[in-house]
């Protein structure tokens, strides 16, 4: 995994503090393989309970890993009770790395 403990630690508290609830945070695509370099930072966050407004929460995830770990790419997919299963959630936690 190509993030340092900072920046998961960093991660872990922005998304519990705007999420509010249990949730799992998977870091997937080129960050989540040692053998690569470069890469975006590719984010599955997960929660069983329902978020009123995906879109705004994504936005307000993004804004917030913008600040505390400066300017880069992310990418966030949330998923929460009511989205549906998608392939690339599948493939998001098979070769991922739960954070």
């Amino acid at each position: 995994m190509r993030l340092h403990a900072t920046q998961v630690q960093l991660t872990k508290q922005i998304v519990d503090r705007l999420l509010g609830v249990p949730n799992r945070i998977w870091l997937f695509g080129s960050r989540a393989r040692d053998d690569l370099r470069g890469g975006d930072i590719d984010l599955l966050v997960e929660t069983d309970t329902v978020v009123s407004n995906r879109a705004e929460m994504i936005c307000r995830i993004y804004g917030a890993l913008i600040m505390a770990l400066g300017d880069q790419k992310i990418d966030i997919l949330l998923k929460d009770a009511r989205t549906s299963e998608v392939p690339i959630f599948d493939i998001a936690r098979r070769t991922g790395v739960l954070l």
